[in-house]
C-alpha cells in the first residue's frame, strides 16, 4: 500500500486543454480557484439499545415421591375390619311337595368376620389430576356357622382412586384438593356361602376421614419439595447477562425479569412438573458486558401461559476503524487498473489514506487521500488531495446488502486541477466499489455472528438454571450511520426453555 507524503506536495500546471475539458465536463464549480472544503463534522449519537420483552418457558421438576409418601401415610394399610353376625349365612333348604315347598332344614346363621387392606398406592397423572390408585382386598370369614361348619374363607379386591388437584398460591406454596372416587367394574365386595358380601358403605364411611386428613397433610409434605425456594432462586438468578458472542464484537444480552407466570403442572413419570415462565426484557449490548439489575423481590405468580417465545436483538455495528481497512483493501485492489472518466478518459489513482465516521443526518463519511493522473500524463502531472464522500446507507427490507444514497462529494486538492480528484469520487466505480466493500463485510458478518450467537446461547447456564434456545427466524432492520458506528438492527426470534439443574 502507498504511504502518504510528508508535506503538502508542489502544484503542477495541467495544460489547458485537460482544464478546458474538466471545465467543459462540468467538473470545475469556478475554474478560477480550487475548492476548499472542510471536513464533514463528527455525529456523536450512541448506537440505540433497543428493549425487548420475551416470555421463556421455565418447567420446574419436582419429585412427585413426596406426595405418593403422603398419600402412603395418610392411608393405614389396614383400612377398617368385618364383625357383624348374619342370620342366614346357610338358608334353609326346601324341597317342593305336591307343589308347596317346604323348609327341610332352618336358616343356619354366622359370624362374619373380615379385613380389608390396602396394597402399594401408585402415582399417575391424568391432566391436571395427580390420580392415586389404592388396591383394595377383603379377606373375609364365616365362624361358627351353626355349630356345624368350622368357617369358610373368601377373598375379594377393588380399586379407588384418590384425584388430586393442586393450587399455587400467592406465596408460591402449594395447596392440594383430594376427591375420591371409585371405578368399580362392581361393587366392591364378594360371593360368600350364597350371598353378596359388599363393602361399599364401609369403603365411603372408612375412606372419608382419610381424605381430610390428606387435605390437612399434603401441603405440609409439598413442602419438602421446597417449591418457593426453587422460585426464588430462579427469580434472582435470571437477573444476569448472558455473552452472546466472545469477539469482533463482544456481544452481551441483558436479561431483567418482570414477573413469573405460572400455567398448571403436570405429571410425568416420577416427575412433577410446574409449567413457569419468566417475562422479561433483553437488551442488547455491545462492548464491555453490562451490569445486571439488581433483583427485586419475586411477586407473587402471574396467571398466563407460557409460550416459550424468545426475542432479542442482535447488533451488527461496524466500528468505523474495522471499515477503513476494508474500504482500503478494496480501492488499492482496483486501483490497479485506471478509472475511466466521462470526457477525461482513463486516469491512473493510487490512494494513500481511508478515514470513515458518522456525520450528521444519518450519513456515513469517508475521507480518500489520493493522487491522480490522466493516463497519458507522466506523473509529475499528479494531482495530490483529499476527497470527502457522504452518503446516506440503506438497505432492503430483510437484506444485509448495502447500497448508498444521496452521495456528496467534495474535496481539498492542491491545484485548479484538483477537481480531477473530484471527478473521481463522483465516479460511480469509487462510490460502488465502496458500497461493495461494505456489502460484503455486513454480510459477512451477518452470517458468522448468527453461527456464533446459535452456539453461543444453544445451551447456556445461569447458576443452577441450563436455558437452552432454538433461534427460529431473524429479521434485518434498516441500516444506519451513527456517531460509534455503522449500525444494521437485526431481530432474532425463537423457543427458549430454562430447565432447574443443580451444578
Amino acid at each position: 500500500m502507498a504511504r502518504s507524503r510528508q508535506g503538502k506536495p508542489p502544484s503542477f500546471p495541467v495544460p489547458r486543454l485537460a482544464l478546458l475539458l474538466l471545465c467543459l465536463a462540468g467538473l470545475e464549480s469556478s475554474c478560477s480557484r480550487p475548492q476548499q472544503a472542510q471536513a464533514p463534522p463528527r455525529a456523536h449519537d450512541p448506537v440505540p439499545v433497543p428493549r425487548e420483552s420475551s416470555i421463556l418457558s421455565v418447567p420446574v421438576d419436582v419429585d412427585a415421591s413426596a406426595i405418593r409418601h403422603a398419600v402412603e401415610q395418610a392411608i393405614p394399610r389396614q383400612l377398617w375390619t368385618i364383625n357383624r353376625h348374619s342370620p342366614r349365612c346357610i338358608p334353609p333348604q326346601r324341597v317342593k311337595i305336591l307343589g308347596a315347598k317346604l323348609n327341610v332344614t332352618p336358616a343356619i346363621s354366622c359370624t362374619i368376620m373380615g379385613v380389608v387392606t390396602r396394597g402399594p398406592v401408585h402415582l399417575r397423572g391424568e391432566g391436571q389430576d395427580i390420580v392415586a390408585d389404592i388396591p383394595i382386598h377383603a379377606q373375609i370369614s364365616a365362624r361358627d356357622v351353626g355349630g356345624i361348619l368350622k368357617g369358610e374363607t373368601a377373598t375379594g379386591s377393588a380399586l379407588a382412586r384418590a384425584r388430586i388437584r393442586l393450587d399455587i398460591g400467592k406465596d408460591w406454596k402449594p395447596r392440594g384438593t383430594v376427591r375420591l372416587h371409585y371405578d368399580w367394574t362392581q361393587a366392591p365386595g364378594i360371593d360368600f356361602l350364597g350371598q353378596r358380601i359388599t363393602f361399599t358403605d364401609e369403603a365411603d364411611r372408612k375412606l372419608r376421614p382419610v381424605v381430610r386428613n390428606l387435605e390437612r397433610d399434603l401441603p405440609r409434605t409439598l413442602s419438602r419439595a421446597n417449591l418457593p425456594a426453587q422460585v426464588e432462586r430462579l427469580w434472582r438468578q435470571s437477573f444476569t447477562s448472558v455473552q452472546l458472542n466472545e469477539r469482533k464484537p463482544p456481544v452481551w444480552m441483558r436479561v431483567t425479569p418482570l414477573r413469573i407466570l405460572y400455567n398448571g403442572y403436570a405429571m410425568r413419570e416420577s416427575r412433577l412438573r410446574f409449567n413457569l415462565g419468566i417475562e422479561a426484557v433483553t437488551e442488547t449490548y455491545v462492548g464491555n458486558r453490562p451490569r445486571p439489575v439488581e433483583p427485586t423481590a419475586l411477586p407473587p405468580p402471574a396467571s398466563a401461559k407460557a409460550d416459550g417465545q424468545f426475542h432479542f436483538f442482535i447488533p451488527v455495528t461496524a466500528d468505523y476503524a474495522e471499515l477503513e481497512p476494508v474500504i482500503m483493501r478494496a480501492l488499492t485492489k482496483r486501483s490497479h487498473r485506471p478509472f475511466r472518466l466521462p470526457t477525461v478518459g482513463p486516469v491512473v489513482a493510487r490512494f494513500d489514506k481511508v478515514e470513515a465516521y458518522g456525520t450528521t443526518g444519518g450519513r456515513i463519511a469517508v475521507g480518500l487521500t489520493l493522487a491522480a493522473r490522466p493516463e497519458a500524463r507522466g506523473k509529475a502531472d499528479e494531482v495530490h488531495g483529499r476527497i470527502w464522500i457522504t452518503a446516506i446507507p440503506r438497505n432492503a427490507p430483510n437484506s444485509p446488502k448495502v447500497h448508498f444514497d444521496a452521495l456528496a462529494v467534495a474535496g481539498n486538492t492542491d491545484a485548479l486541477s484538483g477537481d480531477l480528484l473530484l471527478a473521481l469520487g463522483n465516479s460511480p466505480a469509487v462510490s460502488t466499489l465502496i458500497a461493495q466493500s461494505l456489502t460484503q463485510n455486513f454480510s459477512n458478518d451477518i452470517a458468522e455472528l448468527l453461527g456464533k450467537i446459535r452456539r453461543a446461547i444453544d445451551e447456556k447456564r445461569m447458576g443452577d438454571f441450563l436455558i437452552t434456545t432454538d433461534l427460529e427466524q431473524v429479521e434485518i432492520g434498516q441500516i444506519k450511520a451513527f456517531g460509534q458506528g455503522l449500525h444494521l438492527p437485526i431481530r432474532a426470534r425463537g423457543k427458549a426453555r430454562i430447565a432447574y439443574k443443580p451444578s
